[in-house]
């Protein structure tokens, strides 16, 4: 078992996550079999409860796991598939502590941080670790050194680093900031001298750094930082502001890191050659595209782009794989509530609206698929909006009047969405979500089966409301044809709009399954006809 455990210090938000899924890409591009834990010390159980603002995306794996959207970005850069088990957060370790304690299973001990509640971390990490089958499991460890919620985390791993043995089987990597400072662009190591030396204070002496800084690291700083932190020179690494965040694993790699690793840990045997071929060919199709196409994002949490990060990096490989580069322009669906579409959305390509619960904003959206109906823009609805264009559908083609959703009016005359049991009579408010990965049907001759190339997909879901079947009729018999459906085929799943250039909705989520080498079909079809779009406009 060999693990690799990136932290972070200084500040949050340096990029944990991403230096950790660009290790994974370098040693997968040897031949090395990488998997991937996320641990997040806060209390709750997962993301399933956690407000888009407050966290950015709730990422949805195969399994139905909730999970923080940094397994998005490992699933990304690694191609994997990931269960909930690889997100490890402070309240399943700690429920799990207690209800052993209510079984007895302490013995009647008293029961302590150390050793019960690190004892349950190294269970859940070797235990990921072991079934995974993975060569190397790569472990980030959430928060910033010397917060009080990660300390049962760092001092696991640090146990784990005794247990296993240092060097070949653990190695530590530490993320940290460098800042430049004044007109002079002088660049400060105290910051990291200091963050180090916490670390070291817990009993975990960094074998590698990883620099986050605005320019390249100069070699003086570099010594500085490996004489003070007692790591070799070329164990200092700079990572600078990259031009696309699938530019940083090229980077590492110029430095020698993945070279560093394997020679450390002694992965030698596991190797076999270097294969990034494929990638550096993505990454410039990203920094040097073709042309631009502009899709407007209409949602309910657009002051926080994480709130959609599965999305954008959906649309960056679809415009990867058509040659273009695509620009985002976040509309706030308040904003389209009251104010006027064609000053919001008359310059855009395409229209995406993505998920999203609760009625704020949802007239706005609402409006947006009006909007792209009416004018041809091409438009992708993802979950809530896959609703919201067969509530407009339903209101203005059909003329239900009050036409909507039950979460959004329980007593609406045209329940339109809803949830399953309640046409037959049996409102289940607290129904559970639909989660995790479903199969979908898709009928032959539809855009649908001309994007995937295939009958049946597996896909990801994340809801409770659906569209109710006593409606399906009406619908697709004035053109709003339901072409994707589940395997028993009463839920409805994909919907094209008749005579229109791309009209597409789905009540999955297709943005999680989307990988840099392989777009999401539904992403990589509104790119495409986002760009004959442009063309028709020129």
């Amino acid at each position: 078992m060999k693990l690799i455990f990136v932290s972070g210090g200084v500040i949050s938000g340096l990029g944990k996550g991403i230096t950790a899924s660009s290790i994974g890409r370098l040693l997968e591009s040897r031949g090395i079999k990488v998997s991937a834990i996320k641990i997040d010390p806060y209390l709750n159980i997962d993301a399933g409860t956690m407000n888009p603002y407050e966290h950015g995306e709730v990422y949805v794996l195969d399994d139905g796991g909730e999970v923080d959207l940094d397994l998005g970005n490992y699933e990304r850069f690694m191609d994997l598939h990931l269960t909930r088990d690889h997100n490890i957060t402070t309240g399943k370790v700690y429920r799990a502590v207690i209800d052993n304690e209510r079984r007895g299973e302490y013995l009647g001990k008293t029961v302590q941080i150390i050793p019960h509640v690190t004892n349950e971390i190294k269970r859940r990490i070797t235990s990921v670790a072991r079934e995974s089958g993975a060569d190397v499991v790569i472990v980030e460890l959430g928060g910033t050194v010397g917060d009080m919620e990660s300390m049962p985390f760092l001092e696991a791993a640090r146990q784990l680093g005794r247990d296993l043995g240092r060097g070949e089987n653990v190695l530590f990597v530490h993320t940290t900031l460098i800042p430049i400072m004044g007109s002079v662009g002088e660049e400060k190591t105290k910051p990291t001298q200091h963050s180090v030396k916490e670390l070291m204070g817990m009993g975990i002496r960094p074998d590698m750094i990883i620099g986050r800084c605005s320019e390249p690291i100069s070699p003086a700083a570099r010594a500085k930082i490996a004489m003070f932190c007692d790591v070799p020179e070329e164990a200092v690494i700079s990572t600078p502001d990259a031009r696309t965040i699938y530019e940083v694993p090229m980077n590492l790699e110029k430095q020698g890191v993945a070279d560093f690793i394997i020679e450390r840990m002694k992965l030698g045997p596991m190797a076999s050659g270097r294969d990034m071929d494929g990638w550096e060919k993505f990454v410039g199709r990203i920094v040097d595209p073709c042309m631009e196409v502009r899709i407007a994002l209409v949602g309910k949490y657009t002051a926080l782009a994480d709130s959609y990060l599965s999305h954008l990096e959906a649309l960056t490989h679809a415009g990867a794989a058509s040659g273009c580069r695509v620009e985002v322009g976040f509309i706030d669906s308040d904003d389209l509530q009251s104010g006027n579409p064609e000053e919001l959305l008359g310059d855009a390509d395409g229209i995406l609206i993505p998920g999203g619960f609760g009625t704020r904003g949802v007239e706005g959206m609402v409006a947006a698929a009006r909007y792209a109906r009416e004018h041809k823009v091409p438009f992708l609805g993802v979950c809530l909006g896959f609703q919201i264009a067969t509530i407009e559908f339903c209101r203005d083609v059909l003329g239900l009047a009050g036409a909507t959703s039950t979460e959004f009016d329980p007593d609406t005359q045209n329940p339109v969405i809803c949830i399953m049991d309640e046409q037959k009579g049996v409102v289940d408010k607290g129904a559970t979500m639909r989660l995790g990965a479903q199969d979908v049907v898709i009928s032959e001759g539809s855009a649908a089966h001309a994007l995937y190339g295939s009958t049946v997909v597996s896909e990801r879901h994340r809801h409770r409301y659906e569209v109710n079947p006593e409606y399906i009729a009406r619908m697709e018999e004035a053109g709003w044809r339901f072409t994707g459906r589940s395997e028993c085929g009463t839920r409805m799943e994909i919907g094209e709009l008749e005579d229109h250039p791309y009209y597409l909705a789905s009540q999955f989520h297709p943005e999680f399954k989307s990988r840099p080498q392989r777009p999401s079909p539904l992403h990589r079809g509104l790119v495409d006809a986002a760009i004959a779009h442009s063309n028709r406009r020129e």
